[in-house]
């Protein structure tokens, strides 16, 4: 990765997430790899941006509120207070800013857009009738529903990803000229391959751009919670529409350019089911309005339970929490970035979890630590020694450290995460096998082996220097303990401060460097599991 120069960014969003219902491990997935993208890029040097939050308006919003006896903003203010924020919280995500579709700062902004295409030609009044899915708060195609046979919605339309009936509407809405379009978006897929990934996401919304786009309904007159039209106030902003443009209103657009030309454009995290609105209407939109599309759309894969996607409807959402609660935050954003290929769909169990915790984070990673630590502790007293002459099986983990910090460093330029882990976790291998073989408590029986003694755990504690490095975005709360324990943070500053991507240069913990034992392991075993 080449650190960006001055007035460059990586400026990286998640979706706007609906404020229908408290979130689920589907959500906190999208939060953590989004969160360990950012926290690589911040510390390869780049001006970095994480933008997360809120979406709440429409018609979905409405309906919720009133079954819940409130109003649309008093049930958003609820669920960002008592759920949404407290999310970010529990999976440690250390993100820049957080933006509701009810901010000001967003109506605004959003006024100032839809004015700007309504003036250049691009919205028009038109009728519209079609089969809506409220849950999904779009119009849907033959093609997008099924009819059921069974149980309660038995003969009745239903939409494919919620199961639930939709409805027949007919209004007169202002529509978006999107069909002009068409051949630009084309051109933008041919001209920019990486511009929408994984693969399979692209060809699939390819293909649906080359059957013919339509112009897209982008109001609303049947209910009223929403941004009300600039030149017409009896109708309010299609919700889709709205929140697409929080990427560009959370960073200045129409009130700070130059917020705005230092931020944009944008890398947009967003599961599969959800990239045609930012791969199709989003730079759409956008090309209306004179302005850059985004870097990239990475529609990444869903979290399987019981071999359906995650869903509060159909009682397989899990709250983020039931896995904290036992296994920690390091744990759970760990898991979840390395047993799944980012990018494709991902099945969650509790006896998975379990499993890779103790063998790769107890076992593996924090057993390493802990006799690491306990060694220099007891053979050179909490000093670390310097190292002689090396044998090749130093040179070796030497190796293994700067091979793995190019090839992680490659994968996230990738956003290839799980990838990027695996690359990491051979500094934990290689390790584990070198002191294995090396047998420092065995050398440590014969004083004429002092110096080799040394050496080897000046290896070992160099080694989980770099590692602690790497493996810091992912989890961040066992590093920092474990780089104070390492004695680094005098000689080398704070654990964030280190740069990612120069983590396998050798040598950098001086000799001399105080460790100090660990007061607990850094991942306890967990002997039961109770989901």
């Amino acid at each position: 990765m080449t650190i960006m120069a001055a007035g460059d960014s990586f400026y990286l969003t998640t979706p706007i997430f609906y404020v229908n219902d408290v979130p689920h491990i589907g959500h906190a997935y999208t939060e953590v790899a989004a969160d360990v993208l950012a926290r690589w890029h911040r510390q390869a040097g780049e001006d970095t941006w994480l933008l997360t939050g809120t979406d709440e308006h429409g018609q979905k919003i409405l309906r919720t509120a009133v079954a819940n006896d409130t109003s649309p903003k008093a049930w958003a203010d609820k669920l960002v207070k008592e759920a949404w924020l407290p999310l970010l919280k529990t999976i440690n995500i250390a993100n820049d800013d957080f933006i509701r579709t009810t901010d000001e700062r967003h109506e605004r902004a959003v006024t100032i857009f839809l004015q700007k295409l309504y003036d250049d030609g691009y919205i028009y009044t038109g009728e519209y009738e079609g089969f809506y899915c409220v849950a999904c708060e779009e119009y849907k195609q033959l093609d997008d529903l099924m009819e059921t046979e069974t149980g309660d919605y038995a003969g009745q339309l239903v939409c494919k990803i919620h199961g639930r009936p939709i409805e027949v509407l007919k209004e007169t809405n202002y529509f978006f000229r999107m069909s002009d379009f068409e051949q630009r978006l084309l051109d933008l897929y041919e001209k920019q391959p990486d511009f929408i990934q994984p693969e399979s996401v692209r060809n699939e919304i390819v293909q649906f751009v080359k059957q013919g786009l339509a112009d897209l309904s982008i109001s609303r007159s049947s209910f009223d919670w929403g941004i009300t039209i600039p030149w017409d106030p009896s109708h309010v902003l299609y919700v889709w529409f709205d929140a697409l443009l929080n990427y560009i209103t959370a960073v200045g657009y129409g009130v700070d350019d130059e917020q705005f030309a230092r931020r944009w454009p944008a890398t947009h995290l967003v599961g599969k089911d959800i990239a045609r609105f930012h791969a199709v209407i989003w730079p759409a939109m956008l090309m209306a309005a004179g302005l850059e599309v985004p870097k990239q759309v990475f529609g990444h894969g869903w979290l399987l339970v019981g071999g359906e996607k995650m869903s509060k409807s159909k009682l397989t959402g899990i709250a983020p929490e039931q896995i904290t609660d036992t296994f920690g935050t390091d744990a759970f954003r760990f898991y979840f970035l390395s047993a799944i290929n980012f990018g494709q769909d991902g099945s969650f169990s509790w006896e998975d979890l379990s499993a890779r915790y103790q063998a790769e984070l107890a076992n593996g990673f924090g057993n390493l630590a802990s006799r690491v630590v306990a060694m220099v502790t007891r053979y050179f007293g909490g000093v670390l020694p310097a190292a002689s002459d090396y044998t090749d099986a130093d040179l070796a983990v030497q190796r293994v450290v700067a091979a793995a910090t190019s090839d992680a460093d490659a994968a996230i330029d990738r956003l290839a995460i799980n990838e990027a882990i695996a690359a990491i976790w051979t500094i934990v291998d290689e390790l584990n096998g070198y002191i294995t073989i090396q047998e420092p408590w065995a050398l440590a029986k014969d004083h004429a082996n002092r110096a080799r003694l040394g050496t080897v755990l000046y290896t070992a504690v160099d080694g989980l220097r770099a590692l602690t490095v790497l493996l810091s975005p992912v989890i961040p709360e066992a590093t920092t303990t474990l780089w104070r324990a390492l004695g680094a943070e005098l000689p080398l500053g704070a654990l964030p401060a280190q740069v990612i991507t120069d983590a396998g240069r050798w040598g950098q913990l001086p000799a001399g460097s105080v460790v100090t034992p660990l007061e607990a392991p850094l991942f306890p075993r967990i002997e039961t599991v109770e989901p």
